[in-house]
């Protein structure tokens, strides 16, 4: 039986947001409990400019659909034999897809949690 070693790497892996590990917070740089969204480089960004950065990832993320349709139809048609790369960009599609709905679902969760709050 074969060893297949498929990198799983996609395209929100290099996401370096507010939320990656040099962010703010319990985990994270800076003094604990006190969350800050910025930059690397000192310079402030606001929750809207975050969440309007994560408009490049979709259009990766509808790229990897794409091209996963493709070498789907290629594999019908006889195009492409290699069974090994459809199921690895399949695999792709779906798993920057799942990640991306994840990322989606928190910034909903800390949207309404945002709204919730007594003045």
């Amino acid at each position: 039986m074969a060893n297949f070693n498929v990198n799983m790497a996609g395209p929100l892996d290099s996401f370096k947001g507010p939320w990656g590990p040099n962010a703010a917070g319990p985990g994270g740089a800076g003094s604990p409990g006190t969350p800050k969204v910025g930059a690397p480089d000192g310079r402030n960004t606001d929750f809207a400019d975050a969440v309007k950065g994560i408009g490049q990832y979709i259009s990766k993320v509808d790229g990897l659909q794409q091209s996963s349709d493709t070498s789907i139809k290629d594999l019908l048609s006889g195009k492409n034999e290699d069974i090994t790369s459809v199921v690895s960009a399949v695999a792709k599609a779906d798993m920057s897809f799942k990640l991306l709905v994840g990322v989606r679902n928190k910034l909903i969760e800390a949207y309404k949690t945002t709204m919730n709050m007594p003045l």
